[in-house]
């Protein structure tokens, strides 16, 4: 298992950026570029190969954390500034991955088990709309870095992984459903590691303890874990949705909803070119 350094880098930095916004998933876009499979692959068989493992979940997680940093207070601005340009933007990119994403559910024909698959996965994720904001409440805990604040984040962080695990769920969007959106922002923002260190320590948790579950799923029901997860994404797509834009916003939309479809596409020319040779 050879590890591309400066690739796999930069392709950790994209899902941190991405993985920011609420509704758009990280382990969508980690699809979408190719490393899904190989980042559930390193986490849950890791004591088998060790080294390539380690220094392959080390760089993607480096990138990741330098996404964050660098692309948390820009989008905010960008999305503030420039709403429904920018979720139109996303949508493509999203929407871009959806065909990667269907050739590896390995499905030849459709049938009523794999569309049943496919709407559970898309009801799932909107049902997840129907909760209610802020239930978990931080409050003052986290500014007096109490035990009772690590314990709301380390239980938040193991929350957030199951959501970082899936495509098509968004980290971003269970902070928001959770109360510690905001919290978390401005922590990452102003580098403020007694909050974040915590968070990470339930993500490390969470990912550890469900990723050789979602390997066996994707390894002996390919189809419909695949066709699920898709439909997590086409899901996340529906929830993100602005509405229609008016004026010349029409315009600007058009542009950032190809301009995302088309980078997608682009980098999905290549893995998709490998899973169907393969």
């Amino acid at each position: 298992m050879k590890v591309n350094f400066i690739q796999t880098f930069l392709k950790g930095l994209c899902v941190g950026g991405t993985m920011l916004v609420p509704g758009v998933s990280g382990g969508s876009m980690a699809m979408i570029l190719g490393e899904y499979d190989r980042l559930v692959s390193s986490v849950s068989s890791f004591m088998k190969h060790k080294k390539e493992s380690a220094l392959f979940l080390g760089l993607f997680a480096l990138g990741g954390a330098a996404g964050m940093v660098a692309f948390a207070n820009p989008l905010q601005r960008l999305i503030a500034l420039f709403p429904l340009p920018m979720m139109y933007f996303f949508i493509g990119a999203v929407a871009g991955g959806v065909p990667l994403m269907y050739r590896k559910a390995r499905v030849s024909r459709i049938s009523f088990a794999s569309v049943a698959w496919l709407l559970a996965g898309v009801a799932i994720v909107l049902l997840l709309n129907f909760l209610p904001t802020g239930m978990i409440s931080v409050g003052s805990s986290l500014a007096e870095r109490s035990i009772a604040g690590y314990a709301v984040m380390i239980a938040a962080g193991f929350i957030a992984a199951i959501a970082l695990i899936l495509p098509g769920i968004s980290v971003s969007y269970m902070l928001l459903i959770m109360g510690i959106y905001d919290p978390v922002m401005a922590a990452i923002g102003g580098l403020h590691f007694a909050v974040l260190l915590p968070l990470g320590i339930g993500l490390v948790l969470g990912i550890i303890l469900t990723t050789r579950l979602l390997e066996t799923l994707m390894e002996r029901f390919p189809g419909a874990t695949y066709m699920m997860i898709l439909g997590f994404v086409i899901g996340s797509i529906i929830y993100v949705f602005p509405g229609l834009p008016s004026g010349i916003w029409w315009l600007w939309c058009a542009v950032g909803l190809a301009a995302g479809f088309s980078i997608i596409r682009l980098l999905c020319k290549k893995e998709e070119n490998y899973v169907t040779n393969k």
